[in-house]
């Protein structure tokens, strides 16, 4: 029988986040051809340059006729990255190329979906020419962007690494990097439709947490509360948190993570189960600093699900995926049998599969995005880099291997 994934949760159509700033072709590994297996496919190899994205650090999003969307943060007519349209059979369309001027540029994100067919995001940078902090956008499906929100760099925040999610009244919700009032540790932001910006946290470092990273968006609940980790902050480890932001403003801090098996610096948006459980990643940490997988119980108990040690993967960045039968898949940016990457399934009871392991060559490359769930047992994702052209891939591989 096929596996039927969950939805992460109803209020979003879908989430962002990816890490560290590499040039596309430093990825390709000349020479490394992928390994033949069943499960695994190429769906389309990015060529960069003006008709094609390259380096794609975000995941993916799909509308009710198949089709994919994404982000670059390189290639596109200026060079300064892309949103992307994939049709089912890998076919791509740059429907926006950023200038990094005033229109934004290097969306690392996922890109979110309304019921019209426009695409909503974060760019990373641009924007304010004297701040390049980046903006929030939004490209309907001729192609044409609108601004909803430049960032200043000071207390509305600046470099928004993360995605977006909506609720049911159109709101925006994201992560910025950087600013806020007094430490510069980063913001928790809502827009509204009409593009006025909320600062709902400013985040403090120390216990409160700070610099919210790659991948970090927010995960909303019915009741309106938003919950999210930090990179920093949280006790004397200063290894990351998980919070909560309540509807009226006020953050709690769910958990500090410790820095040992309990994992280190978080930076992948959570993800939640029936019974409000949460999930997520951390690039470091676990039995060998290598990244953990995690799960915060409504009681706040944190458990390691999974401690990754190189040959099965390693530094997890992104966030997850859940089946019905409460299996969790997610990708590593490095480990494997070449430490180029791995697709991974987690059992229930805390064991590991391996999907995929990526060689670096024709397959791809050090995957750093979350995966989609398609309809039936496959996954889809990226790779930064790798594929026939060394600018990365988008791929397909079966949940059950």
């Amino acid at each position: 029988m096929p596996v039927r994934f969950k939805r992460i949760i109803p209020t979003f159509l879908g989430t962002i986040s990816l890490a560290g700033i590499m040039i596309g072709s430093a990825y390709a590994r000349p020479g490394v051809a992928a390994p033949k297996k069943k499960n695994f496919s190429v769906l389309h190899n990015f060529a960069g340059g003006m008709g094609s994205g390259a380096v794609p650090f975000s995941g993916l999003v799909q509308d009710g006729a198949g089709n994919f969307y994404g982000t670059t943060v390189e290639g596109g007519a200026l060079g300064a990255g892309t949103v992307f349209r994939l049709t089912a059979k890998g076919k791509e369309t740059v429907l926006y190329s950023f200038g990094d001027g005033s229109d934004g540029g290097i969306p690392y994100a996922n890109p979110v979906l309304d019921g019209q067919g426009s695409l909503y995001g974060t760019a990373s940078s641009g924007g304010d020419h004297s701040c390049n902090c980046g903006v929030v956008f939004k490209v309907d499906d001729s192609g044409q962007e609108v601004l909803l929100h430049t960032f200043t760099g000071g207390s509305d925040g600046a470099t928004p690494y993360g995605g977006l999610a909506f609720d049911k009244r159109g709101n925006l919700y994201g992560t910025t990097n950087l600013g806020g009032a007094g430490c510069n540790c980063g913001t928790v932001f809502e827009l509204s439709p009409d593009g006025t910006e909320k600062i709902l946290h400013a985040f403090a470092g120390g216990n409160d947490g700070a610099y919210p990273y790659y991948d970090s968006g927010v995960l909303p609940d019915k009741r309106g509360s938003l919950y999210g980790v930090t990179y920093e902050g949280g006790g004397s480890c200063n290894c990351g948190t998980i919070y909560k932001i309540d509807s009226g403003g006020h953050e709690t801090v769910l958990y500090a993570f410790a820095g040992g098996g309990d994992g280190a610096y978080p930076q992948s948006t959570l993800i939640a189960d029936k019974s409000g459980n949460l999930y997520g990643t951390t690039k470091y940490g676990g039995a060998s600093d290598a990244g953990s997988v995690f799960e915060l119980a409504t009681d706040n108990t944190e458990t390691t699900l999974y401690s990754f040690s190189g040959g099965d993967g390693a530094n997890p960045q992104a966030g997850l995926v859940i089946d019905k039968n409460n299996n969790l898949y997610g990708t590593t940016q490095a480990g494997g049998t070449a430490n180029a990457g791995t697709v991974f399934k987690i059992t229930p009871a805390g064991g590991e599969l391996v999907l995929h392991a990526f060689t670096g060559g024709t397959d791809g490359d050090q995957p750093f995005a979350p995966l989609f769930p398609g309809r039936k047992n496959e996954l889809y994702g990226t790779a930064t880099g790798g594929g026939k052209n060394g600018f990365g891939t988008v791929f397909q591989v079966k949940s059950k291997s």
